[in-house]
């Protein structure tokens, strides 16, 4: 009689105990989508590609897929289909999943993020700036015009020509309040 091991080694969790992931799978890695809706996903190898974690997400046509991990410095960098990753190193835990074809390239607080959706709301914004989302709100720079606020469910189209800039600043505060 074989007995199946169902000890799977939580990235995140080693990570935040201080240690390193061990040195084989399976794993326990993230996976979320354009509203930073995260799951769990199982991963036997641990240097996948692209391709092996889209995969495991259960995304069949990876071709139609763009693959981003978030760093441990919340910044996201793109994951091709045939470039590799090392889930033991520390910190790369996380991933994003668009079904899209093409990124798009934002600022937020002078941060600059790649970005698979051709639209973006305020909430997500917030979540990708790592701002309290009661007390602050986000902004798009318009350049000789006046900002424009960008509400939590607003969704702001970055389709257009250039570079879109967001910023971030606290809408609420308490001072003077007795």
């Amino acid at each position: 009689m074989t007995t199946e091991t169902t000890d799977i080694e939580d990235v995140a969790a080693s990570i935040a105990a201080g240690r390193k992931p061990r040195p084989q799978g399976p794993y326990r890695m993230e996976v979320g989508d354009a509203e930073l809706a995260f799951r769990p996903v199982r991963i036997e190898d641990p240097v996948p590609t692209g391709r092996q974690v889209l995969e495991a997400a259960g995304i069949r046509r990876v071709e139609e897929h763009l693959l981003f991990q978030i760093l441990t410095n919340g910044e996201l960098e793109e994951l091709r289909l045939d470039e590799t990753t090392d889930l033991r190193g520390g910190g790369v835990e996380r991933f994003l999943i668009f079904p899209s074809a093409e990124s798009y390239r934002i600022e937020l607080d002078r941060k600059v993020f790649e970005w698979g959706a051709c639209a973006i709301s305020g909430r997500v914004l917030k979540r990708l700036a790592g701002v309290d989302p009661v007390t602050y709100g986000v902004w798009l720079e318009v350049r000789g015009g006046e900002d424009q606020p960008v509400g939590d469910n607003e969704l702001v189209q970055l389709d257009g020509k250039g570079l879109e800039r967001f910023f971030t600043g606290i809408t609420q505060t308490t001072e003077g309040v007795a």
